[in-house]
């Protein structure tokens, strides 16, 4: 697979650079022979590196889609060193000053972005490398959907779901049940669109999302509500959540779709005592909220600010329930007078 990807056959580490100037030591000069196009959220990126396993972790991420949307020019590098031993390197922290970003695990493992001109370097020692999900998750998705979310997209705290054509998003804070009732409408015969990440297209009129419809990240806990999952492995994910991810390929009777448009907003409020029912809210209240989940700041956050108020019309409604089949009857009911 990462031979097709490969546009040279030399590898190219920055062990191959031997010092010999004082600005040898930034590594300002690592020669990246390697290339590969891919396309996340349709968008077109590319990977420039100096090692082919970030293409082949690339293609993990990014290479079920190939149709590409719009016209993009990204370009992300990613540079890795030798060294860092059996360890996995820790989580890395993140920080960000106006239009500038960092993602840093230790002295040899970060990256630095700018967002109003989407340029970014990660730097990497073989040990980031090697733990693939660490890689993907921490460094390689993070600083793509970074970009993406700085130019062309808006991301939303919430799942996706339609039926006949016309979509839900459902929104609530972590843990409300967003993937697991995304999941349960999918095998009730709704269209799957994302589980709790949706992106909004920043150049659309009216609200229309993009999502990862080729997944379903569980929690742990789904497993005893969905028996097809029993086999399926915990593993860690961004800002150290545990999941069962699962290809949508292996999972029975879903029907997808990876963009949808939305015609309604539903936050979730599961308790064990509520009862199915729907209550409408204010009109705004979706801007509102979704503004206060944004992590931007600076111009970016103020662009993401202004975007969002595209939301601001959409009907929105607070969904009360405990057991799926009374939220799955609930939304069944909305989405039949919208």
């Amino acid at each position: 697979m990462a031979s097709k990807l490969i546009t040279q056959t030399v590898r190219q580490t920055a062990e191959d650079h031997k010092p010999g100037r004082p600005q040898d030591a930034l590594l300002c000069d690592m020669e990246l022979p390697f290339r590969g196009t891919f396309y996340p959220l349709g968008f077109a990126v590319e990977i420039i590196t100096n090692d082919p396993d970030v293409l082949v972790a690339a293609n993990e991420s990014f290479g079920h889609r190939r149709l590409r949307r719009g016209s993009t020019a990204l370009q992300v590098r990613i540079g890795i060193s030798e060294g860092g031993g059996s360890e996995c390197p820790p989580e890395p922290t993140r920080r960000e000053y106006n239009h500038l970003y960092s993602l840093s695990a230790d002295r040899d493992n970060h990256a630095m972005l700018d967002l109003k001109t989407c340029t970014s370097f990660v730097w990497l020692n073989r040990s980031a490398l090697r733990n693939r999900p660490y890689f993907r998750y921490n460094f390689l998705e993070k600083v793509v959907y970074l970009l993406l979310g700085a130019s062309v997209v808006t991301d939303l705290h919430a799942a996706c779901v339609s039926m006949n054509g016309k979509g839900i998003l459902l929104c609530g804070d972590s843990g409300a049940g967003k993937s697991t009732l995304a999941y349960a409408c999918a095998r009730a015969g709704w269209t799957y669109t994302s589980d709790d990440t949706s992106y909004l297209i920043n150049d659309s009129d009216t609200p229309r999302v993009i999502g990862h419809s080729h997944r379903v990240r569980f929690r742990p806990t789904a497993r005893a509500l969905f028996p097809e999952l029993e086999n399926h492995e915990v593993t860690p994910r961004m800002e150290g959540k545990p999941s069962i991810e699962v290809p949508v390929s292996e999972l029975p009777r879903l029907v997808t779709t990876s963009e949808a448009w939305v015609h309604a907003i539903v936050y979730l409020h599961r308790g064990p005592s509520a009862t199915g029912r729907m209550v409408q809210l204010p009109a705004g209240t979706a801007t509102e909220r979704a503004r206060n989940e944004l992590y931007s700041a600076g111009d970016i956050r103020a662009k993401h600010e202004k975007i969002l108020e595209v939301l601001s019309h959409v009907p929105t409604y607070k969904l009360e329930y405990s057991e799926l089949d009374e939220a799955i009857d609930q939304l069944d009911l909305l989405v039949r007078s919208i």
